[in-house]
This record gives structure tokens, C-alpha cells and sequence, in this order.
């Protein structure tokens, strides 16, 4: 579906770019962050608290947030080498969690919630569809982006053909991308439980983790929609076994997450470093 094309083979055996390519990425991720707050504050001004309208506005912005940085990223990531990525993701991951309030830009995490009881189904199909509209539509401001070659390492990208980053059978990659998302799930959850000081962080870093460590196998991405806006069509897999992989594994990780969760031996060791009350 889009052009896309991470070249993760050889990354660091060739000369790096210098800085000047490094900051206007850098700068194209700010940019981006920064339309995405001012889009935030406006909706907040505007429309009503815990509005449908409202939810499924911001659900869009944090998609096409996330997406677009995340296009970026694999610039990054091809140029710059892993490391470089996973330091972006981390800080990137530190900021969507500051800003996004209730938004989570990821189909599953409805899912979770209509698993317990807590959203209606049609209201979770309609976040997930915001979601993917957000997902979907922002390719073309990344493509003007590149198109105008500020740098080398946007030369071309704009219509370059894509290949999939699945570098593994599909049910390996399914297991790959579920057993990850239901870990960083778990890990999200005991976090926000605990309440530790520079949770925030912690959180980021487990999810960073994660995804550097599946990087090379399945890409990484332990979110459905982060994973069709950017490679979905791909040369590589095939439509089913994108769906396979990177919908269905990750949503079954999650959803595994909330009963594995409930476990009186996981509930045992969160108690043991929640903070005692007097």
C-alpha cells in the first residue's frame, strides 16, 4: 500500500550521514509532534469532555502521531542504525504518554476493555476505525515531507516500492508479536498499578526494549494499525499473513494480557512492590 522501503541489512557497516541529516529528521518529528499538540488543544477546546465526537478526534490525532513519526523513524533507523532508533522511541514513547490522555492510537487496548466489561463493542469498533483513518491518511504529509528532499536520505523515499520487515515465517512472527505485546501489556498494566515514581519511563523502556529485541525478526511493532499504515501490501508477506501476524497475534497477546494479569502469582508479585499504606 505505501512506499516504503527499511533496509535494515548492513545497517552500520556503511558510513553514517552527518548530523545535519540526523536533525532534519529530528526536525520532521517535532514538526510533527508539535501539529499534533496544537490539534489536541483545539478538539479539547472545542468539543465536549467524554463525547464520542471528541474521543474518536483525538483517537485520529494520536494515529497519524504515531504513524508519522514512526515513518520517520525508519529513516532513522536505516541511516542512523538501532541504537539511534531505540533512543528516539524511547523519548517519542515518553511524550505520546504525557499527551495523548485517554488516546492510545491501538486497536487493541479497546479490545481489552470490551473484554472486561468496560466498552461497548460498536464504541471500540468506531475508536479502531479513527484510528486507522488516522493511520492511513497521513502517509501524504510524510510524502510531501520527503518529496522535498531537504536530505540525501529522503532522496527517493517518497515513491520507493516497500518490502515487509517479517524476516520469519508467519506463526513465528505471530507468536513473536503476540508473546511481546502481551509482555508489554503486563508490563504496562503493573506499572500504572504500582505507581512508581518515573513509571513513565519504566514503562518506555520495557516497550523500547521489546521492540528493538523483535526488530529483526517481525519488525517490531506490537500495534495493528502502526504495522498496516506502514507496511501493509508490502513485498514480502502476503495481505493474509500481515493480518495474521501483526492483527491478529497482537490482539490475541493483549487479550491474553488481561486474564494472565488477573494470575494470583502475577498479582503477588505486583503487591509485593506496591507502596504500603499505613
Amino acid at each position: 500500500m505505501f512506499q516504503l522501503n527499511s533496509s535494515k541489512k548492513g545497517m552500520g557497516k556503511r558510513q553514517l550521514p552527518g548530523a545535519y541529516h540526523l536533525a532534519v529528521s529530528t526536525a520532521y518529528i517535532a514538526l510533527t509532534s508539535l501539529i499534533a499538540f496544537w490539534l489536541r488543544k483545539i478538539v479539547n477546546r472545542f468539543f465536549p469532555e467524554n463525547t464520542l465526537a471528541r474521543m474518536l478526534i483525538l483517537e485520529l490525532i494520536a494515529a497519524g502521531e504515531l504513524c508519522a513519526c514512526c515513518f520517520e523513524l525508519v529513516i532513522v533507523a536505516d541511516n542512523f542504525g538501532i541504537g539511534m532508533y531505540a533512543m528516539f522511541l524511547f523519548l517519542l514513547t515518553i511524550w505520546w504518554s504525557l499527551n495523548w490522555g485517554d488516546a492510545s492510537a491501538c486497536p487493541y487496548t479497546h479490545l481489552e476493555e470490551v473484554v472486561e466489561g468496560k466498552l461497548n463493542v460498536l464504541i471500540a469498533g468506531a475508536k479502531i476505525f479513527a484510528e486507522m483513518a488516522g493511520g492511513l491518511l497521513i502517509f501524504k504529509y510524510i510524502q510531501f515531507l520527503w518529496q522535498l528532499e531537504i536530505s540525501s536520505t529522503h532522496k527517493g523515499r517518497a515513491f520507493e516500492k516497500c518490502s515487509a520487515d517479517l524476516q520469519v515465517p508467519a506463526v513465528l512472527g505471530a507468536v513473536i508479536e503476540g508473546i511481546a505485546t502481551c509482555l508489554c501489556r503486563l508490563a504496562s498494566r503493573a506499572i500504572g498499578e504500582v505507581g512508581p515514581k518515573y513509571g513513565v519511563a519504566y514503562d518506555s523502556f520495557v516497550g523500547t526494549s521489546l521492540v528493538v529485541a523483535a526488530f529483526n525478526y517481525s519488525g517490531g511493532y506490537f500495534n495493528p494499525v502502526l504495522a498496516s499504515a506502514l507496511k501493509f501490501g508490502c513485498k514480502g508477506h502476503t495481505a493474509s499473513e500481515h493480518v495474521f501476524v501483526y492483527w491478529i497475534g497482537a490482539c490475541i497477546g493483549a487479550i491474553l494480557s488481561v486474564f494472565l494479569y488477573q494470575n494470583s502469582m502475577i498479582q503477588g508479585i505486583i503487591n509485593r512492590f506496591k507502596p504500603k499504606v499505613d
